[in-house]
């Protein structure tokens, strides 16, 4: 082949790879189904969010949204597997309290919760509420706090385990109050309740999807929840805030995120779409079962959240000496 005739061939093939690749980026997002990881098992409330909010997005953005439950060292396998992925919008994740928040804040995990990720949106939260059980003499948070203050290190409470958000919101709870505490960390809320009905323990910061059933039932008596106002399926509950503790706000949170380098305009794409499903009064009556509250943020306020998250249960978990190996 002739110097010539090689040059040309060439330049056409560059010609054919760049107007190629223009095509496909103006090409409209979203133009095949998307990958969307929750990183627990199927079955549990986090499943049963992440197929609720993947149904209805794939609906607004016109494209299904295929849910893969990926469960493993406590969301660190999805968490690796989202970080590596292709930055072009089809790989997305449910990432929730625990893999951005407690665990990166408690553990050494592979991954850094805000720099290997790009933050997308909330979803929404659920507040933890503060119960004891029924044979505690203590029917309000000042009372509690009494009894608790009257015998150092003799009230035990529960937890879902070392380092979950059971464990540390009770823990930040104990250093805002001055009281002393005997930790009991279970494997699991189920177990933990099972024991505080039973009398083995005294308290629990539990989820309040979690604790709802043992609420009505009488088995345990709420005391106060977090957030920054009383929540609808517990409005003779009143906040923490209430009762004086400032930015005690302590939530069961989930969100979007993908892997680092999505392009901007495919971020705001998967942003407006996803609030636009979050204000969907159809959404929140379907999550109301969780005690689950939508709460639509931009991708730099969500960012800005999963790192306030870190830090503030990073810094407590140093205060009270709290540090746990994968």
């Amino acid at each position: 082949m002739n110097p010539t005739r090689r040059t040309l061939l060439k330049a056409s093939a560059m010609l054919l790879a760049t107007t190629g690749g223009l095509a496909r980026a103006q090409e409209p997002f979203p133009n095949k189904p998307l990958r969307y990881v929750v990183p627990v098992s199927a079955g549990g409330g986090s499943d049963l969010i992440g197929r609720t909010v993947a149904d209805r997005w794939g609906r607004v953005l016109g494209q299904s949204i295929v849910v893969e439950n990926q469960a493993g060292g406590g969301g660190v396998i999805a968490c690796q597997m989202t970080a590596k992925a292709a930055a072009d919008g089809y790989s997305l994740m449910q990432g929730y309290v625990a893999t951005h928040g407690t665990n990166p804040a408690t553990r050494n995990v592979p991954y850094d919760p805000v720099k290997d990720f790009t933050a997308v949106g909330m979803i929404g939260a659920t507040p933890n509420v503060l119960v004891v059980g029924a044979n505690v003499p203590a029917t309000t948070l000042e009372a509690f706090i009494a009894y608790a203050r009257k015998q150092p290190g003799a009230v035990a409470y529960g937890s879902a385990g070392p380092g979950s958000l059971t464990h540390l919101t009770m823990e930040l709870f104990a250093q805002q109050m001055k009281l002393q505490m005997t930790h009991a960390a279970y494997r699991g809320v189920a177990p933990a309740f099972n024991d505080l009905i039973g009398g083995q323990t005294q308290a629990m910061f539990p989820g309040l999807s979690a604790a709802l059933p043992h609420i009505r039932s009488g088995r345990v008596r709420p005391l106060a929840v977090t957030g920054h106002a009383r929540h609808p399926l517990l409005k003779d509950t009143p906040t923490l805030e209430e009762a004086g503790l400032k930015g005690f706000d302590a939530m069961q949170w989930y969100g979007v995120v993908g892997p680092p380098g999505i392009p901007a305009n495919v971020v705001a794409r998967l942003n407006s779409t996803l609030n636009t499903v979050l204000k969907s009064p159809d959404l929140a009556d379907k999550l109301s079962a969780e005690a689950l509250q939508p709460m639509p943020m931009t991708p730099d306020q969500f960012r800005r959240y999963i790192a306030d998250e870190v830090n503030r249960w990073g810094k407590l978990a140093r205060d009270r000496g709290i540090r746990l190996d994968m």
